[in-house]
């Protein structure tokens, strides 16, 4: 672990990754400490969104970086002296401290720069005031290429979600759906991939309307690489964004917490097309968790590629809706309220999505399994690293994931992950 720089960085580069900016030592200040926290962690980490609430994101580097004990953070989030408070801070430094690394920081700030990437933080003009009701599970900043206002300036934002394995039927609907929001004044929100996403940016932008893409890794590196003219074009009059460092690969936990940004930052989520495991299902979830409308289309009774969508209206009370008409119309209806479960966490935001089956692992699971490789083995202090969990916590979940036939155990105690065919 190398410290030695974390605080000086090159100001130079940075102002190229801020831009000007009122008051611009004070400010730049606060965005750097939020870019280092932001590397420091994973998505939604609920402690540590608290801790900046509470004593900012300088004074929360400061405990980080300093070696500060426990308590110190217990005391900051004025908890003083309670023993759970005192242990979330021992498990956080835990999942924080192993990612002190000047050069490796350094290196991610160099390839924003590279790419033209811009960092927007709460209290810029260009920040995406709807995030804020995400409250303590709200990301630090957002790295964004492209128009770093087009989502703070949008007065419609409506996101459409769906199945990557799209029926021509899901297209069709989506395609009609997202060029009457456009002719509407909405701007279009997804995540940039394949099937009723990459429909509904393309939609938006073959009719001169804004669209915005969120990613699940570093924005340096589109993903998925197929949707690099896409994403390209989209940030040409829209913007892609991403709230981890750039050289950050996705993963699938990256993804599921990329989702409530998605749900976040439109006043209405509509899902078109959906199977029963599909992923717009998790971003559905955190639509209803935050107050926001919820609307889904139906589909054939007998099409598995529509049975999501189905669930929702058995299980979420989602609103129908079948053209760009009611899916304005259900925009309309945004509440402001957030659901507590939101932000009630003790660790990182968790999947709030639709029960999953008995095999399927839990958010914890998830991150340890998106931690583990299939062709070399790893230590636990490795996969505490690259999950973002402290050592124990990942030492808890493992033999879980071990019995459900999903991680192996080698002699020397490192594991891998086993290869499970459905």
């Amino acid at each position: 672990m190398n410290t030695t720089g974390i605080r000086a960085l090159d100001a130079t580069m940075f102002d190229a990754i801020r831009g000007s900016t009122p008051n611009g030592d004070e400010r730049r200040a606060e965005a750097e400490a939020r870019a280092l926290l932001g590397f420091l962690s994973e998505p939604g980490d609920v402690v540590l969104g608290r801790a900046v609430a509470a004593v900012g994101a300088r004074a929360t580097v400061d405990l980080i970086v300093d070696g500060a004990g426990p308590s110190a953070l217990a005391s900051a989030l004025g908890r003083d002296g309670d023993a759970t408070s005192i242990q979330q801070a021992v498990q956080a430094f835990k999942r924080w401290r192993p990612r002190l690394d000047d050069g490796e920081f350094a290196r991610s700030l160099v390839q924003a720069a590279r790419v033209g990437a811009r960092l927007v933080v709460p209290g810029d003009a260009e920040w995406p005031w709807r995030l804020d009701d995400l409250g303590a599970a709200a990301p630090l900043g957002l790295w964004v290429r492209g128009r770093p206002g087009a989502l703070a300036e949008a007065e419609a934002a409506i996101s459409l979600v769906g199945a990557r394995a799209a029926t021509g039927y899901g297209q069709h609907v989506t395609a009609e759906a997202s060029a009457g929001l456009v002719d509407r004044g909405f701007a279009i929100i997804s995540g940039g991939a394949y099937g009723i996403d990459g429909t509904a940016h393309r939609a938006a932008l073959a009719s001169d309307g804004t669209t915005i893409a969120f990613l699940a890794g570093g924005i340096d590196r589109y993903y998925p690489s197929g949707h690099e003219a896409l994403l390209s074009r989209i940030a040409e009059t829209g913007a892609v964004y991403s709230e981890v460092a750039c050289g950050t690969s996705p993963s699938k936990w990256r993804f599921l917490q990329r989702n409530r940004l998605i749900a976040a930052t439109g006043d209405a989520t509509v899902v078109l097309e959906a199977g029963l495991r599909s992923g717009s299902l998790n971003t559905a979830s955190h639509a209803t968790d935050l107050g926001r409308p919820l609307g889904a289309v139906p589909g054939p009774v007998t099409s598995p590629a529509s049975a999501g969508c189905h669930r929702l209206f058995r299980e979420r009370d989602a609103t129908c809706v079948v053209d760009a008409a009611q899916m304005a119309e259900l925009a309309s209806r945004i509440g402001t309220s957030i659901d507590a479960r939101a932000v009630a966490g003790t660790g990182t935001a968790g999947d709030a999505g639709p029960t999953r089956p008995a095999a399927e692992p839990g958010p914890d699971g998830v991150r340890v399994l998106d931690a583990l490789s299939t062709r070399s083995t790893r230590s636990v202090d490795d996969i505490a690293r690259l999950s973002g969990m402290s050592p124990g916590h990942v030492m808890a979940v493992l033999p879980g994931l071990e019995a459900e036939g999903l991680a192996r155990r080698d002699v020397g105690g490192l594991w891998t992950r086993r290869v499970v065919r459905r």
